[in-house]
């Protein structure tokens, strides 16, 4: 497969749009806008378009088993219901450290939501780490000595972790204990460069593939566990930041993507940078797992 027939899945540009999640039960597809501070969700059936607003950035999200969304602000973690618009505070990550925010999360096989953090310092030095976070509100640091964490993703059988470091450059693959979610056996299978792009986003396939936004370089890129790279897909944005995968079937793809910061020769030739894209991947992915909060 060379095309995934990638194309706006809605006629706007965002600055930055990350952390697409499909909803298995709405048919729907979540993504948010970080400096915007919302989550939006588009019905894929009908094309209908929602959003919600925050009193911060939103880094990312993850579904509730409850209907409600677990949502990583700056430097905290709420509950958050989208039918009454109330939020619950549960947790707070790094509120100590002034230069990092929290950024890439999903929720894993452990029914916890995964949080990693990213340094806004001018040093960028690597003082973030990658967070467990459970109903609870019990906060656990799993890896610490973080540039930018992202690229969480799962394999199906919830045995395998991937993580990314967008600056570090890395993409590590980590033993995941399912009922537990215990991480061991760390393991670097790749450290790509700007010819296929710094890893972002992440997202699995039910073969077991990684799949990777290279965000330096407008390419989709598919990994082995091993970390070859099997394939790399041009991307219609200078910056893509993350896949996913949804539709009735899993084999639609979503991509998001960045285009703040970008260079005007960067948007005259990828004019639709900041737009949320959708194609077909001719492979199914893993389904969003959700927070156990209930």
């Amino acid at each position: 497969m060379t095309d995934l027939g990638l194309r706006p899945l809605l006629p706007l540009r965002f600055q930055l749009a990350e952390c697409p999640v499909y909803d298995d039960r709405a048919g729907r597809l979540l993504f948010c806008d970080i400096l915007a501070g919302a989550i939006h969700a588009v019905e894929i059936a009908s094309g209908a378009h929602a959003s919600w607003s925050f009193p911060s950035l939103v880094a990312s999200y993850g579904l509730c088993e409850s209907g409600r969304f677990v949502v990583a602000l700056k430097d905290s973690i709420v509950l958050f219901d989208p039918v009454s618009g109330e939020s619950t505070h549960l947790a707070d990550v790094e509120a100590d450290k002034p230069t990092t925010r929290l950024n890439d999360g999903k929720v894993g096989p452990d029914g916890a939501f995964w949080v990693g953090s990213i340094n806004e310092a001018p040093d960028k030095a690597a003082i973030g780490g990658l967070y467990r976070i459970d109903a609870a509100g019990r906060v656990e640091q799993k890896v610490d000595g973080i540039k930018a964490s992202n690229g969480l993703a799962w394999t199906a059988d919830g045995r395998t972790m991937f993580h990314t470091d967008t600056r570090g450059v890395w993409i590590d693959r980590w033993d995941f204990d399912p009922a537990s979610g215990a991480v061991s056996n760390r393991t670097r299978i790749a450290t790509p460069d700007d010819a296929v792009g710094r890893p972002d986003g992440g997202a699995t396939d039910m073969d077991g593939f990684y799949w990777s936004a290279g965000i330096s370089a407008a390419k989709l890129n598919r990994w082995s566990r091993d970390g070859a790279l099997v394939e790399s897909f041009d991307v219609p944005a200078a910056a893509p930041t993350m896949p996913a995968f949804g539709g009735p079937d899993g084999t639609t793809l979503f991509v998001t993507s960045l285009r703040e910061g970008r260079s005007a020769e960067q948007l005259e030739k990828y004019p639709l940078t900041g737009s949320v894209f959708t194609g077909q991947a001719g492979v199914a992915g893993v389904p969003a797992f959700r927070f156990r909060d209930r």
